[in-house]
């Protein structure tokens, strides 16, 4: 695992502005349902990540208009909660993300925003003017590295116990992290579930 200091890695200097994959109408990357888009590149190389095909910055396709207007579109649906972002690194891709999250904002204002990102918040703070402008955009937030010793398969919308759930905005007018208030993760193993199911 890699571990940046503040600034080191700059989305210029490293995007290409290719995305990875996109995924519309689904129901496992967020609350409700959602269209996820994946982009390319990713500087962490996380220990066990389940996706390393897309820490190339080159890898899949490149992001295009017709794209985007397909994401708008499917976003306008009314079924459709909002816009999921994950990767490869989010944050090392603002030039790409921030155009879209801006546009959403100003077309889309009731759709929400949920990002992943391998920075913590506290990492985020000390970051370069377009993360911190696209941090103030998204409404909730999934930080933190995946670290495969505190792996756990209860977590909701997480991969590690080390990862949080948090309200951007209120987190930010409040200066300091508010855990998303809808969080509930399993008090059970997933194997016991699956066998109560069965039952």
């Amino acid at each position: 695992m890699n571990n940046p200091n503040p600034k080191e890695w700059q989305s210029s200097e490293l995007t290409q502005d290719y995305i990875a994959d996109y995924k519309p109408f689904n129901f496992v990357d967020g609350e409700g349902v959602r269209c996820s888009l994946y982009v390319s590149g990713c500087m962490f190389h996380c220990e066990g990540c389940y996706n390393q095909a897309t820490w190339s910055f080159r890898y899949g396709t490149p992001y295009t208009q017709a794209l985007e207007e397909r994401i708008i579109s499917d976003l306008s649906q009314p079924y459709v909660q909002g816009l999921t972002l994950l990767g490869g690194e989010p944050f090392l891709n603002t030039g790409t993300l921030l155009p879209l999250i801006k546009r959403v904002r100003k077309e889309l204002p009731n759709k929400d925003i949920w990002s992943w990102t391998g920075y913590s918040w506290e990492e985020l703070q000390l970051e370069t003017e377009d993360k911190l402008e696209m941090l103030s955009l998204i409404d909730i937030l999934v930080d933190g590295r995946f670290e495969l010793a505190k792996k756990n398969l209860n977590l909701q919308f997480r991969g590690s116990s080390n990862q949080r759930i948090i309200d951007v905005k209120s987190s930010i007018k409040e200066g300091q992290i508010h855990i998303w208030d809808k969080l509930n993760d399993p008090v059970m193993p997933v194997e016991q579930i699956h066998k109560e199911k069965l039952i």
